[in-house]
């Protein structure tokens, strides 16, 4: 059996590996005539070679318009143009690619080379927010795809179904989304094609914010995926896994999932990895990672994503109202032109979560008129768009709104319907968050009964999603609780601080106040750092610490270096997207298009800070990391559990623990220099 069979016969099987690898050996051998390149190209995306593909369909392109074959051509370059939409984002090399495909059709008749292009001019002129002329080319990619081709009439609907979601007809447009979604269903469209209408279709309903649809939508995507997911899409269902398991308070799981899909997308997104970021940053912001989320959130910055209104929230749990008002301000009048399949940028639901945001900030800050101002404005969008969360979230601001303004009766009213609402959606953080709004009004009402439920339901449920409180208590939990209150003693002035383990147990003292708490992982992270102030541990160097094998520490130190930040193809794909980029830009200079000038040169400097980050003094490569962030995750986690152990035995060492203990990829015990705290061990 040749090379070329066996690739063949692989790909039928669905061993996208194997027919991969057969694929490169036929290459090497003797060259693919151009059916063959096709079907590689398709593969190489199918095994997790997002740049082989593009490369390959370039290639093809460039064979076939040599050859005369302008409708392979023009396929060949629709095809370049439509993986760099759904798996880079990047907006200026489409365009480039669909004025040559454009050039090459003009004059043909309709085949199915019309009908993708259509599809992909219709999501590049909807990112770009010309909603217009994405409606004019949904509408053509429906009717040739109709003719020609179902899968593309089938993604060509999501388009038009978000289209009519966003002119404000929300019942039409879940009907079409229905449509869509009932051709993925039938197992007539092709692995990739199922794919993208799921995934599409599950991101219009997130960005409605009608998030039961999305959750039954994101359990089918997830049905397929099992046995027919190909490319960057099992990588996909996991970040909307991850957005519903956040929704439904079950913020471990859901960092779990965004975590493992942030490791599955790395080889085919590049700049969209900005994606999973941001939502890892929500997820942390709940559970109470400032640390985290911050680094999150900056980190989809630097990949050229919009992290808002997320960096905003943290700056404002960080005790920084101002700064945390001027960024959502910026956010809410100067938007990153940074495009999101989810919330496209024109619309009130892109606006909805900043305005939503800006209440909280300007509160927050006795900001009452700017408070009110957004809080009249989301009231407007959750009218137009009919969706529950929307409304509640409305409820909500404006009820934050009247208790901030004095009237305590107002508000209450309108939030213990936010909060029912929250209940039936099945939003537990958002029914905590509105909880404590409306005790806060109970309190102003002197209703102090009323108060106490309220807040400590809140906490209870803060408590849970955090990962601070088992939701079902073991019995050996209990017990162990009620060891750490009865060992605690009242102080004694002249015994030492002292932080040292006595077999399955640690003995604490802190001012003079002993205390015995069990053994854990975040007692030996804990017990590391005060023994050395000042000095930062990597979190890799804690997790090494606590393996019992020095060899499986070295490997565990090995297996973070995963590699490149970009291989050589990656770059030289970088470098051509840069070129292509610059040729927008001067159109859109000789057009005196502003807007799609901006977004070009935003979409140049992310490229060259992405070559800058990734090529270090004389040329160098600079690896990534892979085991870090997991280490990060675990390390925190472990210790802000072994904190809250220690403060219900001895509050001020919780205290001083949570002032001097700094978490995050390198980890610190910081105390106030003025007043050293030593420790014996």
């Amino acid at each position: 059996m040749t090379a070329l069979q066996e690739a063949e016969d692989a790909a039928v099987r669905g061993a996208w590996g194997d027919a991969y690898a057969a694929y490169v050996r036929a290459q090497e051998a003797g060259g693919l005539g151009p059916a063959e390149l096709a079907d590689f190209a398709g593969v190489a995306y199918a095994a997790g070679h997002l740049d082989v593909s593009i490369e390959t369909w370039e290639r093809l392109h460039d064979q076939l318009a040599g050859l005369g074959e302008d409708n392979g051509a023009a396929g060949a370059a629709v095809r370049v143009a439509m993986h760099l939409l759904f798996d880079t984002a990047l907006m200026a090399p489409v365009r480039g690619w669909l004025q040559r495909a454009e050039r090459l059709l003009a004059a043909a008749p309709a085949t199915p080379a019309h009908a993708w292009y259509a599809v992909v001019r219709s999501y590049e002129r909807l990112l770009s927010g010309d909603l217009d002329a994405a409606r004019d080319w949904a509408g053509q990619a429906v009717a040739i795809g109709l003719e020609t081709d179902p899968a593309a009439a089938a993604i060509g609907r999501v388009a038009q179904a978000r289209l009519v979601i966003f002119d404000g007809d929300v019942e039409r447009g879940l009907a079409l989304l229905d449509d869509a979604g009932a051709a993925t269903m039938s197992g007539d469209l092709d692995p990739l094609s199922t794919g993208v209408v799921y995934c599409e279709l599950v991101c219009a309903l997130q960005g409605l914010a009608q998030y039961d649809l999305a959750e039954q939508w994101t359990e089918a995507m997830e049905r397929w995926a099992r046995t027919n997911t190909i490319g960057s899409m099992h990588g996909r269902c996991r970040v909307h896994r991850a957005e519903i398991l956040r929704l439904r308070g079950q913020c471990a799981n859901a960092e779990e999932q965004v975590l493992l899909a942030c490791d599955e997308l790395r080889p085919y997104v590049r700049r969209e990895l900005g994606w999973p970021l941001t939502e890892l940053g929500r997820i942390r912001l709940r559970r109470g990672d400032l640390t985290g989320a911050e680094e999150a959130l900056l980190a989809a910055h630097r990949l050229g994503w919009d992290p808002e209104p997320g960096l905003s929230l943290v700056r404002l749990a960080d005790g920084d109202a101002e700064t945390a008002a001027a960024t959502i301000r910026e956010a809410l009048t100067r938007p990153l032109p940074v495009p999101s399949k989810e919330l496209p940028p024109t619309t009130g639901l892109r606006r909805a979560p900043l305005l939503a945001a800006q209440v909280e900030i300007a509160v927050a800050r006795a900001d009452l008129e700017t408070a009110r101002e957004a809080a009249r404005e989301l009231e407007e969008v959750a009218g137009r768009f009919a969706s529950s969360a929307l409304a509640a979230s409305a409820r909500q601001a404006r009820g934050t709104v009247l208790l901030a303004a004095g009237d305590a009766a107002g508000a209450s009213a309108l939030l213990a319907d936010a909060v029912r609402a929250w209940i039936e959606i099945g939003a537990p953080y958002e029914t905590a968050e509105c909880r404590l709004r409306l005790a806060d009004a109970h309190r102003a009402l002197g209703h102090d009964r009323a108060e106490t439920l309220e807040r400590d339901a809140a906490r209870i449920e803060f408590e849970r999603i955090a990962g601070t409180l088992a939701a079902d208590p073991s019995p050996q939990a209990t017990t162990e609780a009620a060891t750490t209150e009865a060992n605690a003693t009242e102080p004694d002035a002249t015994e030492p601080n002292t932080f040292v383990r006595e077999g399955d147990y640690w003995r604490v003292v802190f001012d003079g106040r002993r205390a015995t708490v069990r053994d854990s992982k975040g007692m030996h992270h804990l017990a590391r750092l005060l023994a050395a102030p000042g000095r930062e541990f990597h979190v890799l160097d804690l997790v090494a610490a606590d393996v019992d094998d020095p060899s499986a520490a070295g490997r565990l130190l090995r297996a973070d270096d995963a590699g490149p930040l970009l291989d050589d193809r990656a770059k030289h794909m970088y470098r051509r997207r840069l070129t292509e980029i610059e040729d927008d830009i001067e159109e859109a200079r000789a057009d005196h298009d502003i807007g799609r000038r901006t977004q070009a040169e935003f979409e140049r400097d992310f490229l060259v800070a992405e070559l800058a980050r990734a090529v270090g003094l004389g040329g160098r490569d600079r690896h990534a990391g892979a085991a870090s962030e997991r280490a990060r995750a675990a390390v925190t986690q472990a210790v802000r559990k072994a904190v809250g152990r220690l403060r219900d035995a001895s509050p001020p060492l919780g205290d001083h623990l949570d002032l001097t203990i700094r978490t995050g990829t390198y980890c610190a015990y910081l105390p106030d220099p003025r007043f050293p705290s030593t420790w014996s061990a």
